[in-house]
């Protein structure tokens, strides 16, 4: 298997510390606000890396982290009346929930920032044992000077970065480059050697990575818009505490695109997760995402969306047979070229001129073809099964169907019914009225000679 290495900018053939064995850190959400489309992208491509390194046999520890203590936490807590705890947790059920609906597996360890302060502090401390850091009226500080790998990374030298350094209101720093590993706040801190205050951003995933897997880890992923200087930052305060190094494989996925301008809150041109779900279902979320490379941008267009959802669904309306374990799928020439694509970087694209290639061997009546497509397709994360809403989920698109069509519905026999008597009665304003509120639901009916159903769209 080969794998780019941001580090060293070429693909590297794969090989782990411990045989069979892998430690893999991605960095995870910061949670005050809805997830979006590239959240969606970073976290269906690590989760495809995560399901194929368990699909060749690895034992795999998967760590993501929650990034609960942070500025934007507390400026939506000061403006909304709430605690950054209140704040931090109705987000991070917000982000679960969305991780969920993208049928992304969850990490095997999901550590919380304000859990691994003790951890934080103490990584500080080694730093300024060692001379790497120093306090500062209460904040502490990374000397980038000291570290002279310190730009590898991102490819920056410190000459470059050192013209554009610049030193904040109420900083106190030696030097301009020189970043915060813990940052004083009698407000909204906790308990340190340096008073009360909060760690710095970057501190976190060194101190959660060096606690739940090891001071050296295998692969840590992550957008590449976190190469510098989060990443960079990481490399520095981890091999200089830890006096080894940090990671041996760094992975990185191209941003999401609107217009061409890369996809974020900042920008204001960021599409939630929850509102895509609306007009499209995972699977059609994640082919969208895997038909492109993951180190390359995505261009997002409703065209492209709607695109993958034609093409999903050829896979997904497959002719079904019953799933046959006692076949060996490695001895077929699909699982191979599955296999060689995947190796190859993780191209997803080829993998699935693999799955479309059983799909119509499946349709035709080749008897593994439909086996080995269930499997492999899940090893991507797409899932055969049609989405299901729990009670709550339907009480809630009941109500806004009702408040929508202006009538009152306690079920969805009543809806079906309702139209029923629409169409009889050739009230088709009511009838259309009927289909747009359920399609901005997500929901669609089916008419057979037995009577009208409904599902989700997929």
């Amino acid at each position: 298997m080969r794998l780019y290495n941001s580090y060293n900018k070429r693909v590297e053939e794969f090989v782990p510390m411990e045989e069979n064995k892998v430690k893999m850190y991605v960095c995870g959400p910061t949670v005050y606000d809805n997830a979006h489309l590239g959240h969606a992208r970073c976290y269906i491509t690590w989760d495809v890396l995560y399901r194929y390194l368990k699909f060749k046999g690895y034992d795999v520890t998967y760590c993501r982290n929650v990034t609960d203590v942070d500025d934007k936490i507390l400026k939506k807590s000061e403006k909304e009346g709430k605690t950054p705890e209140e704040v931090s947790k109705f987000w991070y059920n917000k982000f679960s929930e969305s991780m969920k609906a993208l049928n992304n597996l969850s990490p095997d360890i999901e550590p919380f920032a304000t859990k691994t302060l003790g951890e934080m502090i103490s990584m500080n401390k080694d730093l300024i044992e060692k001379g790497y850091a120093y306090e500062s009226n209460g904040d502490v500080y990374f000397r980038v000077k000291k570290f002279a790998k310190y730009g590898s990374l991102s490819g920056q030298p410190i000459d470059q970065l050192e013209s554009g350094a610049r030193i904040e209101v109420g900083e106190q720093k030696e030097d301009p480059l020189d970043f915060a590993l813990w940052k004083k706040d009698e407000k909204f801190g906790y308990k340190s050697p340096w008073g009360v205050g909060r760690p710095g951003w970057h501190i976190e995933c060194s101190a959660m990575s060096r606690k739940y897997l090891g001071k050296t880890i295998d692969i840590h992923a992550g957008g590449a818009d976190l190469i510098f200087p989060h990443h960079e930052n990481e490399i520095a305060q981890s091999e200089c505490a830890n006096g080894c190094k940090f990671v041996n494989y760094w992975l990185h996925n191209g941003f999401v695109t609107i217009n061409k301008e890369k996809m974020s809150k900042s920008l204001g041109n960021f599409l939630t997760i929850d509102d895509l779900l609306k007009n499209y279902d995972s699977n059609t979320i994640r082919f969208f995402i895997l038909t492109n490379h993951y180190r390359m941008p995505v261009e997002f267009s409703d065209e492209a969306l709607q695109a993958a959802s034609n093409g999903i669904k050829r896979v997904m309306n497959v002719k079904r047979t019953p799933i046959n374990d006692s076949i060996d799928i490695t001895e077929f020439a699909e699982y191979k070229e599955f296999v060689e694509a995947m190796d190859d970087d993780l191209n997803t694209s080829r993998a699935l001129a693999v799955l479309f290639d059983l799909t119509n061997k499946a349709n035709k009546g080749i008897d593994y073809a439909y086996t080995l497509l269930y499997k492999l397709a899940s090893t991507l994360g797409f899932t055969f099964e049609k989405a299901k809403l729990t009670e709550e989920e339907l009480g809630v698109k009941l109500e806004t169907i009702s408040n929508e069509l202006g009538e009152k519905f306690s079920s969805m026999e009543e809806i079906i019914e309702r139209r029923r008597e629409a169409r009889t009665q050739k009230n088709w304003e009511v009838a259309d009225k009927i289909r747009i509120a359920l399609d901005k639901e997500g929901i669609i009916l089916k008419d057979s000679k037995e009577g009208t159903i409904w599902e989700l769209k997929g």
